[in-house]
């Protein structure tokens, strides 16, 4: 495309209709920013020019669109031309200098960011769909005004999904509900996020949607007397009473309704609290008097009373929410709030945004999503997989959350279901490394321990302590996942480093030479050629199978030459001692299930390190045909911890039996990891229990237990 030029101002009765209105929506702007806007719509029409959609409307019609749904959010006028523009990067010939010559570098900067990664290349398409989404939020955490055109753009193509296919109808429906949706509730954007979920729940589910939005008019014609009424009684008693006020009647929508009936396993029929009334006043203060007014005219229903103004939402929403027994025997939810807080629970972080400089106070929606948005900056520079980021940011868009209190009386919000461990890291990454339990409400209890809304919680640490895999397991928050997983990391790495040494010596060794007889300078050509920056890398990629030890040995023997330090006699080398506690760069083959005082041999699989097997195990001869990737190992003489085994027992077929079976494996001190019944009859069963020992000879035992119980005709080790 020829550079951007600059012709004399257009008549605006030249205007098509769609620019016209947009152009009296955005009248809220001084004059001269509504002229850069116009002149936008020119650089991206002829930019877009021969363009069209699915529909076969001129392309230009969509950015304008989106940018029309921003200008109903009062958006400042450089959101606003993004919005115009944020096609052109990805789509046409325009370049990025081009358009920060023209409009600046604010808005070639919000383009950039919403602009897709296609050109580059990816694995497949899923990686690129992260690594693009990854971008969008890195740029959203440098100006949130990113995701504010994303979702006005989704909102627009969600609201033209009519033209798509069936499969990309149901692949955007997914996505929307899956990620926009919930990213534009987490930003207090209420108005966007309920229609994004039914234009969503429509396009998924178009039978659910219709069925359930026929049920809601029939309901609503034979109630719509009954809320009326209400509506009068519920005014007319809070002017009574001089609360300056104004209710308006609501409706739930399709998708909330298909959400509560699929989550909490109700039919429609059951669902009584279809309708609702949304009280708005002029104060906090008139909020609770409000409060006291409805709860005197109709009966409150027992724990369905939430105080959102005290305590707001993650995402600023403030609310006083009640639910009130009618006068028709139906539960009436009602929302009371003040005008500031209506606007920020439908607009969040796009309430007021035309009033806001950048010195003057945010409303709490927008101090909030920075602080997210912070968060989300630090999560993604410690996850470097763009998917594994995209699934901890999923973790966070959790819907509910659970208000917790620290010992100085601070509020932390943290998703449903959250644990304490997830609270530690909520306070600091250094909490969490070293919590050991938590006290909540005074009463001690374990990590693991899942906390509700309004408890006091405290952890307790200790120096010692530090993370493990198992924590894995149980947390729930992004940040409590990213910072376990960047440690144990750093501690795989340093194993890998420590047993590849181990690998690479016994492989020199073999040769009649070590790492030190190599020449440093030998060493640095042989690392350059294979493109490691230091040894420390070859040594990593070693012990997790990546590169065979006695290729490596063989190679840096030839590259040695003349200047080698020595030559020695080549000798078998001694065996690689493990404990069993290499954390990333040992496994255990579950075919065998090896423990210490068993034979072993290891087999390097690349990517995985060592996956250690029984001698005896059967698979072991097919793995001997590779014997560059078999490692000579033993068990060290002082081995920790717990190893899996499998034991197979042949029981009496009659009550109590597995109980019986299960206290006399407890009493060996052995814990049960699961049962299965293998094989069973009238007269007997085959157990197959899944347990954890120490090694072989703790193993003897719990077998000597359980063939003394009485109720065991045979009990041994599974394979055998």
């Amino acid at each position: 495309m020829p550079a951007v030029t600059h012709p004399a101002s257009e008549d605006t009765s030249t205007l098509p209709p769609y620019v016209l209105a947009l152009k009296e929506r955005i009248a809220y702007l001084p004059e001269q920013h509504v002229e850069r806007v116009i002149r936008a719509y020119q650089v991206g029409a002829v930019a877009h020019e021969g363009q069209t959609r699915k529909s076969g409307e001129p392309y230009i019609t969509h950015p304008i669109a989106v940018a029309g749904i921003l200008a109903e959010f009062g958006m400042d006028a450089e959101t606003i031309i993004a919005a115009i523009l944020h096609d052109t990067l990805e789509d046409t010939e325009l370049s990025r200098t081009e358009l920060a010559g023209e409009f600046g570098e604010p808005v070639a900067e919000l383009v950039d960011g919403v602009t897709k990664l296609d050109k580059m290349r990816f694995s497949n398409r899923q990686e690129a769909d992260a690594e693009s989404f990854r971008k969008m939020l890195l740029a959203m955490a440098r100006d949130i005004r990113v995701i504010l055109i994303k979702l006005a753009d989704r909102l627009h193509n969600m609201r033209t999904l009519g033209a798509k296919d069936s499969d990309s109808r149901r692949r955007i429906a997914r996505e929307t509900l899956e990620i926009y949706a919930p990213i534009a509730q987490r930003l207090g954007m209420n108005k966007i996020k309920a229609e994004l979920q039914d234009l969503g729940f429509r396009a998924l589910y178009p039978d659910r949607y219709r069925v359930i939005s026929e049920r809601i008019r029939a309901a609503l014609g034979n109630r719509r007397e009954a809320m009326g009424r209400i509506e009068g009684a519920l005014s007319a008693r809070l002017i009574e009473d001089r609360i300056p006020v104004r209710v308006v009647g609501r409706i739930k929508s399709p998708w909330s309704i298909y959400s509560k009936m699929r989550n909490e396993h109700k039919s429609f029929a059951q669902l009584m609290d279809v309708y609702g009334f949304r009280v708005v006043t002029d104060s906090a203060m008139s909020c609770y008097m409000a409060l006291g007014v409805v709860h005197a005219l109709y009966k409150p229903v027992d724990r369905r009373f939430k105080d959102f103004i005290a305590i707001p939402k993650a995402n600023g929403y403030q609310s006083l929410h009640t639910v009130l027994l009618g006068p028709f025997g139906a539960p009436i939810e009602v929302q009371i709030r003040t005008e500031e807080m209506d606007s920020v629970a439908e607009r969040g972080v796009a309430a007021h945004w035309a009033y806001k400089t950048d010195s003057g106070p945010a409303n709490s929606a927008q101090a909030r999503a920075r602080e997210w948005l912070s968060a989300l900056a630090d999560s993604q520079a410690n996850t470097p997989s763009a998917a594994e980021f995209i699934e901890n940011v999923k973790i966070d868009l959790f819907p509910d959350e659970t208000y917790l209190f620290t010992p100085r009386g601070d509020i932390l919000s943290l998703p449903r279901n959250a644990t304490a461990l997830d609270f530690a890291y909520a306070v600091h990454t250094d909490v969490g490394d070293h919590a050991v339990a938590a006290r909540v409400d005074k009463k001690l209890l374990p990590l693991r321990t899942r906390l509700e809304s309004g408890q006091l919680v405290e952890i307790i640490t200790a120096p010692s302590a530090v993370p493990n895999p198992a924590w894995l397991e149980f947390v729930v928050t992004g940040k409590a996942r990213t910072a376990i997983r960047q440690y144990l990391k750093h501690l795989q790495h340093e194993d890998a480093v420590d047993f590849g040494h181990r690998m690479l010596d016994r492989a020199l060794d073999a040769l009649g030479t070590s790492l030190d007889a190599i020449q440093p300078a030998a060493l640095e050509r042989f690392l350059h050629k294979s493109k490691f920056k230091r040894l420390e890398e070859l040594l990593s990629d070693i012990a997790l199978g990546n590169r065979m030890p006695d290729q490596v040995a063989s190679q840096l023997v030839a590259a040695r030459g003349a200047t080698a330090r020595g030559a020695g006699v080549p000798h078998v080398a001694e065996n690689i001692r493990i404990t069993g506690a290499e954390r990333g760069v040992l496994s255990f083959a579950n075919c065998c299930h090896p423990l210490p005082g068993d034979d072993i041999i290891g087999y390097l699989s690349p990517g995985k390190g060592i996956v250690v097997h029984r001698t005896e195990c059967p698979n072991v001869a097919e793995l001997r045909k590779s014997p560059e990737r078999c490692v000579a190992i033993e068990w060290d003489r002082d081995v920790q911890g717990d190893f899996r085994a499998e034991l197979r027992i042949e029981v009496i077929n009659r009550p109590g039996v597995l109980a019986t079976v299960a206290a006399a494996i407890a009493a060996a001190d052995s814990n049960i990891e699961n049962v299965e019944y293998v094989e069973r009859d009238m007269a007997a069963a085959t157990l197959l229990f899944t347990i954890e020992v120490k090694n072989r000879k703790h193993l003897a035992e719990v077998i000597r237990r359980v063939r003394r119980t009485g109720v065991v005709s045979g009990a041994y080790r599974y394979p055998l």
